[in-house]
């Protein structure tokens, strides 16, 4: 029997093929573990390289061979169609992100379910009115009168390769715009969260017209077996979200076809703070952040730079704040920060923190394994932790940790903060905090990332643009700049005036 808030019934093992719900070409399952326990509460489906040939060559079939790549009022219906099932089954969609995720319940009304879910429908609406031809009106290149048309164009098949941490959002924030733009996808998801995916799949198939092949869901439980869909030449694009790491080898993988490749990597964004600003609640709001989700998002703000003076005062506020956090099981309605996604994951985290404490740092409050009872002590769990004591070029500081880690920094004034804020290999996301809105706004200016919060304002939204300068990324995720990352652009060009 399920513990509370876990579903006791789960989603059948099966993907989605040329519009068909079926099981793994070999029988073959894998195990479903919640975090929170680290106990097996069911099974997925264990792709096969068959069945990623058969999605591939599914998908291309479907683009080729079907309307809906030119059919935009069938592809605004689907989504429409697509969205409102997904609305009707939005409890049994939470309950599952809680159980294979660990994400904390709270966050499924927003981030982990209900904001992607808006998204859809957004981007149905966007579909519907996006200005798919245009006329450039005429000119006489080289002494031709000439009229020229602009079209917006699907660019193919779309592998969508997703990651554990928020799975809904990034699988609807790919998928959706993928089919909107009139692609056919296949969606690969990570292999620790299988069953958002399998369950997107089977609303697809039952409750959506979607043509057979415009959707495949492949959950194979080896990443190698997905590589061909960096590699196959029918693969038109590759989008993909996870590590810096594995983005520059699908960057490699895609380079021999010449694909195009959307990247969203990895980040350790700086939560800037001035000297006139209320340096507590900044502090705060800081760990807090950092706490959610046990840390594993990429553009959580995980270094906080403060002015020197004020330093010891910022440490203990975070660190009070994430003390009084604790790390919980993630059914509680009230749990901010849950367990990390795997014991590889939960044991990366604290082989950093052994790392921070080689590198002189000293931790203000966590630094280990929380001590948990009955069935949660078998999670994976990590204290939220405040490291202390270390500048800007330690490990820690640096490189990309995803867990509940914060490293607070100190700073000598606006022009130092801007530069260690900037002194990072990646640019993914930020805040500045000042009592000047002017002042926070020409310092926002000079920081290199993709999005930054001035004061507490949010960017997180379905119109928003996101993605990362420097090694956090290629490419834009949601917004009009998302949709257009799966269309191609062809200018056409006839005698002015219509004749021959």
């Amino acid at each position: 029997m399920a513990r509370p808030g876990v579903p006791a019934e789960t989603p059948a093992p099966r993907m989605l093929l040329d519009g068909k719900l079926v099981e793994a070409s070999d029988g073959d399952t894998f195990p479903v573990l919640d975090p929170a326990t680290g106990l097996e509460i069911g099974l997925a489906p264990d792709a096969t390289a068959a069945d990623l040939d058969a999605a591939i060559g599914a998908a291309r079939r479907a683009f080729h061979e079907t309307a809906w790549s030119i059919d935009v009022e069938l592809r605004v219906r689907c989504l429409r169609q697509l969205h409102q099932a997904l609305v009707d089954h939005g409890d049994a969609f939470r309950a599952l992100t809680t159980a294979e995720a660990g994400a904390p319940a709270f966050l499924t009304s927003g981030p982990q379910y209900d904001v992607p879910l808006a998204g859809i429908a957004w981007v149905a609406d966007l579909a519907e009115h996006y200005a798919w031809e245009s006329d450039l009106g005429d000119a006489e290149p080289m002494g031709v009168p000439t009229r020229r048309v602009l079209r917006r164009e699907a660019t193919g098949v779309v592998a969508a390769i997703t990651p554990w941490n928020f799975p809904n959002q990034i699988n609807f924030a790919k998928v959706a715009p993928a089919l909107a733009a009139g692609n056919t996808v296949v969606l690969k998801p990570a292999p620790d969260t299988p069953w958002v995916a399998c369950e997107l799949a089977r609303i697809a198939a039952e409750h959506t017209d979607l043509p057979p092949g415009v959707l495949g869901v492949v959950t194979p439980s080896e990443n190698a077996v997905a590589s061909v869909l960096a590699t196959d030449p029918r693969v038109d694009v590759v989008s993909f979200t996870g590590s810096t790491a594995t983005g520059r080898a699908v960057m490699a993988a895609a380079a021999p076809s010449l694909k195009k490749v959307f990247l969203e990597l990895g980040g350790k964004s700086a939560a800037v703070v001035l000297d006139d600003a209320d340096i507590a609640a900044a502090a705060a709001t800081a760990a807090f952040s950092v706490s959610i989700h046990a840390g594993q998002g990429c553009a959580l703000t995980t270094r906080l730079l403060v002015p020197r003076p004020r330093y010891d005062e910022a440490v203990q506020v975070a660190a009070d704040t994430m003390s009084a956090l604790g790390a919980k099981d993630p059914t509680d309605p009230g749990t901010v920060c849950g367990p990390l996604i795997s014991a590889r994951q939960r044991d990366r985290v604290l082989s950093y923190l052994d790392l921070a404490v080689q590198e002189g740092g000293t931790f203000a409050t966590g630094g280990g394994v929380p001590d948990m009872t009955g069935e949660l002590a078998g999670g994976f769990w990590v204290q939220p932790t405040v490291v202390a004591g270390l500048g800007n070029d330690a490990r820690v500081a640096r490189e990309e940790v995803f867990g509940p880690v914060l490293v607070v920094i100190p700073h000598d004034g606006d022009d130092d903060a801007v530069r260690l804020a900037n002194d990072s290999p990646y640019g993914l996301s930020g805040s500045v905090d000042s009592g000047d809105l002017e002042r926070a706004r020409a310092v926002a200016r000079r920081i290199r990332t993709g999005t930054l919060a001035v004061n507490g304002g949010v960017w997180f939204a379905p119109d928003a643009p996101f993605g990362g300068y420097k090694q956090s990324g290629i490419g834009r995720e949601m917004g009009v700049a998302g949709f257009e990352e799966y269309l191609e652009t062809k200018l056409i060009a006839e005698p002015a005036g219509g004749g021959r």
